[in-house]
């Protein structure tokens, strides 16, 4: 959400800021708005004072024997149109609101331009892809054997749905795990929260109401969450905190759920795109002055995951064009794939600033200082499991079938070297 006060202030900058996300000019209609609201408030100041004012004079007439029946007609007048007021203003108020939460975040400075992810920047480059002595297979080759089980999924359920059985399902809680334990080291506290949130913690993160077709929801009105974000930044939902607790990291490990409807045709097969997903979550909590470092700590958690599991990645700066619609900045973390023969996604990390804060009424009080200030909000992915466990799949398998186990994962595993395939 974006404050009004900041657009009055200066109304070219957030148009050039819209401009590098390639929309046109939106400050002339929300001032346009935002003058008629504020006209609206004033007259109703105005109506009630005189009103108060006329009803002194009447009682003031009838103590002299005056006439106060022209006074009476005033009132009456003024008490017909104080509701009408207020009904207009409100209907402005929602309109300007609704507006305000429909504009995407304003981009940072050092954001590339650009329209999509061909102009993403490259900033820096993790590891070699490992060489083979035989030819690569794709996951979805090697997975069937290791107990991916994409026909069953799709029987129970339908397209992109999986059922993880046997060794790969090992493998996956494994790695959840590790992932779990990494980030409570970094400082994250471990959290379990609701898979299903109301209206207000969606809206809060920026899915509503612009993207609710992305989402799944029950027939009570709740919806399932997308990512463990929406659970954890909405924590601090309508508080204030004190100064002396931030930042507050959490983390968790859920099933997230998403509709895919902007991604028709794409990844329909294997384990990359699915309905339903494990992902470990990072969220942080910081006070402005804190979440440029933050941003970069939470992406470095994030990218020793990766190395301490052996992948070779690539860390990216998204453009304005291919950033999400609450981001200000955004790194994208991108495994090798060697069965596909590139990189792909497999966490973004990005900072928000206040704009969740002020959908959600986040606030917090400087030391000191009476007045409270919005805080800075920011989430990356410590990672998506399933597509890290696509990564260990395809790096780390042998010309047999079989996959050897990252030397990180082996406590978890009771040990277990390699996954071999089923007979």
């Amino acid at each position: 959400m974006h404050d009004i006060r900041a657009i009055r202030e200066n109304p070219a900058a957030f148009d050039a800021g819209l401009a590098r996300r390639g929309l046109e000019p939106q400050s002339a209609t929300l001032l346009a708005l935002d003058e008629k609201r504020r006209a609206l408030i004033t007259e109703a100041q105005t109506v009630q004072a005189r009103r108060n004012e006329a009803s002194k004079a009447i009682g003031a007439a009838k103590a002299r024997r005056d006439d106060p029946t022209d006074l009476m007609a005033e009132v009456a007048e003024l008490k017909e149109r104080m509701p009408q007021i207020d009904a207009e203003e409100k209907a402005v108020g929602a309109e300007l609101t609704g507006l305000l939460a429909s504009i995407p975040n304003l981009p940072l400075a050092d954001v590339p331009q650009g329209k999509d992810e061909d102009d993403n920047a490259l900033v820096s480059t993790v590891g070699e892809p490992g060489s083979f002595g035989f030819e690569v297979k794709e996951h979805d080759l090697i997975g069937p054997a290791l107990g991916l089980d994409f026909e069953t999924g799709a029987m129970l359920s339908g397209a992109r749905f999986t059922l993880v059985r046997g060794a790969a399902a090992k493998l996956h809680r494994a790695l959840g795990q590790f992932m779990l334990d990494s980030l409570e080291a970094q400082g994250f506290e471990q959290t379990v929260p609701p898979l299903l949130v109301r209206d207000e913690a969606v809206f809060g993160t920026g899915q509503l109401p612009k993207f609710a077709e992305d989402l799944f929801k029950t027939t009570d009105g709740r919806w399932l969450i997308p990512t463990a974000e929406v659970s954890l930044t909405n924590i601090v939902r309508e508080k204030i905190l004190t100064e002396e607790v931030l930042p507050l990291r959490f983390t968790a490990l859920t099933a997230c759920f998403r509709s895919e409807a902007g991604a028709a045709g794409r990844d329909t097969r294997g384990f990359i795109r699915q309905h339903q997903f494990e992902k470990v979550e990072m969220v942080s909590i910081t006070t402005p002055e804190q979440s440029e470092a933050e941003h970069e700590r939470m992406t470095q958690c994030a990218e020793g995951i990766l190395m301490a599991l052996g992948l070779p990645f690539r860390r990216m700066k998204l453009c304005t064009g291919d950033m999400g619609f609450t981001a200000a900045r955004t790194y994208d973390l991108e495994v090798w794939l060697p069965g596909q023969g590139r990189y792909r996604e497999i966490s973004s990390c990005s900072t928000c600033g206040d704009f969740q804060a002020r959908r959600m009424n986040a606030r917090y009080r400087p030391a000191g200082e009476k007045a409270t200030r919005f805080v800075h909000t920011l989430n990356g992915s410590g990672l998506a499991v399933g597509r890290t466990l696509v990564a260990v799949l395809e790096n780390y398998q042998q010309e047999d079938g079989s996959v050897a186990i990252p030397e990180v994962l082996k406590p978890y595993l009771k040990g277990l070297e390699r996954l071999e395939p089923a007979n």
